[in-house]
């Protein structure tokens, strides 16, 4: 296959909430037979172990030391999409409730936690051939991969979209609701201490605002068999 050839083994998709990392990293990955794994899920499994342990979100040494000690793994399931497993447990149609989608920013932000994510996802790596997204990835977690990327879109946009995929699942959703947490989460990401959203300065950075997805991932593939 073409994709046997490609140089990059490691590619890193970044960028705001509901920037189309997910979506893209996915089909991008499935077009180059590459594994795709989304970080942001692995904070959203944390988040709801946490809660489901009923540990304070502001203990953070006990989280430090909970994120240390759990397992995390993704096996590939139907339509391209992989199942996310915490400790041996699938828990991946737990990991979009509207409680881990509120608390998720506030789990990230402990260095401790992230220092242990970032291991985790590093080991994640090394199976190599893998399209990784999150909001650190090309600036901590990868930083020598090949080819990065940064995804960005208005946060009217990235609201319309989480919007759309609430109404879709058939979730009670409100659009003002919604534009506000992106913009809490916005702002949380980008000003925290520990690893800032930021695009790598070797990054590509993609405006995806008035592009289709397929466009997005074209264009992503492009660069990829261009190196």
């Amino acid at each position: 296959m073409r994709g046997e050839s490609l140089k990059p083994q490691l590619i890193a998709i970044d960028g705001p909430v509901a920037a189309g990392k997910s979506s893209v990293g996915s089909l991008l990955a499935s077009k180059l037979n590459f594994v795709f794994f989304d970080t942001g899920m692995m904070y959203r499994a944390f988040t709801w172990k946490a809660i489901s342990l009923s540990i304070s979100l502001e203990d953070e040494s006990t989280l430090s030391q909970l994120a240390s000690e759990t397992t995390f793994d993704f096996s590939p399931s139907q339509g391209g999409n992989f199942s996310f497993l915490v400790n041996g447990e699938d828990i991946s149609s737990r990991l979009l409730s509207p409680e881990v989608e509120g608390k998720v920013s506030l789990i990230s932000r402990f260095a401790g936690i992230r220092q242990a994510m970032v291991s985790k996802q590093r080991m994640l790596a090394q199976r190599g051939r893998v399209v990784m997204a999150g909001r650190d990835i090309g600036t901590v977690v990868l930083p020598w991969a090949e080819l990065k990327i940064f995804l960005v879109a208005s946060v009217e946009e990235r609201a319309n979209r989480r919007y759309s995929e609430l109404v879709a699942r058939r979730e009670t959703a409100d659009f003002a609701a919604v534009l506000a947490e992106l913009k809490k989460r916005d702002g949380i990401d980008s000003h925290r201490a520990i690893s800032p959203l930021r695009p790598a300065e070797d990054a590509l950075t993609i405006d995806t605002e008035k592009l289709t997805l397929q466009q997005v991932v074209d264009k992503i593939y492009a660069l990829a068999i261009d190196r």
